[in-house]
């Protein structure tokens, strides 16, 4: 069950990375230059509440982490931290197949 929501939260995670990627080129090719945008752009754009409360709560509980760790990630781009978010999540619920192979007794 649990290897379940874990690959559920990776494809969601990689079908929003797929779709800022996707957003990214498009105004790429529009603008003649690459454009990047950044995940706390995105992030602020979809869901402004979302964004606060979570900014709050690792302001309280973690204020040494904010500066230097979430302030990082959050400049990054978008579908690069959703593409590691996805990958991380993914490589969790992995299961190796048994060293035997799949019609031993």
């Amino acid at each position: 069950m649990i290897r379940f929501v874990l690959k559920a939260i990776s494809l969601f995670a990689l079908v929003v990375a797929v779709m800022a990627g996707t957003i990214d080129a498009i105004q790429s090719v529009s603008a003649s230059e690459p454009v990047l945008t950044p995940l706390a752009v995105a992030w602020s754009t979809a869901s402004p509440d979302t964004i606060a409360l979570v900014a709050d709560g690792i302001m309280r509980k973690f204020p040494y982490a904010w500066d230097p760790a979430a302030l990082w990630v959050l400049s990054q781009p978008a579908f690069a931290v959703l593409l590691a978010v996805s990958l991380f999540f993914w490589v969790i619920a992995y299961r190796r197949p048994p060293i035997a192979g799949r019609f031993t007794a």
